[in-house]
């Protein structure tokens, strides 16, 4: 089961280069992280926020870990969205964001397409600013 291995998967994020920082289960207790709250169905919610220093490490760690393993079997865990699922967007040095934020940039990026604000993994070669 893919609860299973979270904490596995957060222990290579953690060791992989570039990493920064991620949500920690006891960060989801502040109310801009409450993903009851932001996305109507916690018990089917799952929402993961990490910073990185740069798209490329992030990149890396998502399709070429172990966790590119669990993103290709993500179909026996959770249901499809015509939408995009995820967002990523550039952020200060030192800022901390939220889900509360993370959930607006996804919004955007549903509704506006991408752009340097909002973008995905197809689309943020091409909207990453350098």
């Amino acid at each position: 089961m893919f609860e299973d291995n979270s904490d596995r998967l957060n222990a290579v994020a953690d060791r992989s280069r570039g990493f920064i920082w991620r949500l920690k289960d006891e960060d989801c207790d502040l109310p801009e992280n409450d993903t009851g709250a932001l996305f109507g169905r916690s018990h089917v919610a799952l929402a993961t926020l990490s910073t990185w220093q740069s798209f490329a490490d992030l990149e890396h760690f998502v399709h070429r870990t172990i966790h590119g393993q669990f993103l290709d079997r993500r179909a026996e865990w959770f249901e499809h969205v015509d939408d995009p699922g995820y967002v990523i967007w550039p952020i200060q040095v030192g800022h901390i964001p939220s889900l509360t934020e993370g959930k607006e940039r996804l919004l955007r990026l549903r509704t506006e397409g991408p752009s340097p604000e909002a973008y995905d993994f197809a689309t943020g070669k091409d909207t990453v600013v350098r």
